[in-house]
């Protein structure tokens, strides 16, 4: 922060406009505009279906609440995953407040990268979950086709990295497999010829 700015507070979040997704990272405003159409498809699928089989349990073990965008407050920081992920035996009353954030930090976080909030994921905001004890976390680029799954260490992460059209099991959803390639935006279909 700049000699002589103030911090930014959560007054700063709710004067973006409609639409903008705000962060307060070391006392400083982060803000974006709603990400691109295939960062929303990836994070819409995966939701999906880790939703299917860890929140509803349909065709997988259950046990896990997952939401979307949750907005979550680590003391003066407030951080906005596209996805995180709480065990129910943790968090039995995670959904109980009428809060419109979560102070309790989640057991997984998934981040999908885009150009403009690559660097911020994969560092600043990757540093403090590990700090706040998230005990996994998922980075998805769906440019690039690929999952980054970090595990949460004494001193630092430990890093698996996946990609393309590959069937995975990733920590901490590893009871059942994933297939990549339904992650990413399909390919357009060529018309028929004459």
């Amino acid at each position: 922060m700049g000699k002589g700015k103030r911090p930014a507070t959560y007054e700063d979040i709710e004067a973006l406009p409609p639409g903008w997704v705000g962060e307060l990272i070391d006392d400083e405003l982060w803000a974006f505009p709603r990400p691109a159409k295939w960062h929303g498809w990836v994070a819409s699928v995966l939701g999906g279906l880790l939703g299917n089989a860890f929140s509803f349990g349909k065709e997988g073990p259950g046990g896990w609440w997952i939401v979307v965008e949750p907005e979550l407050h680590f003391g003066r920081q407030v951080l906005v995953p596209d996805l995180a992920g709480w065990r129910r035996e943790r968090a039995p009353g995670l959904l109980e407040r009428d809060d419109p954030f979560f102070d309790l930090a989640p057991d997984w976080v998934c981040e999908v990268l885009s150009p403009s909030t690559a660097a911020l994921d994969r560092g600043r905001k990757l540093w403090l979950y590990h700090q706040e004890g998230v005990s996994h976390a998922w980075l998805v680029d769906p440019r690039a086709h690929t999952l980054e799954v970090y595990r949460r260490g004494a001193r630092g992460w430990r890093v698996a990295r996946y990609g393309g059209e590959e069937v995975i099991r990733a920590e901490p959803f590893d009871a059942e497999p994933l297939e990549l390639g339904r992650l990413w935006a399909p390919r357009p279909t060529p018309a028929p010829g004459p």
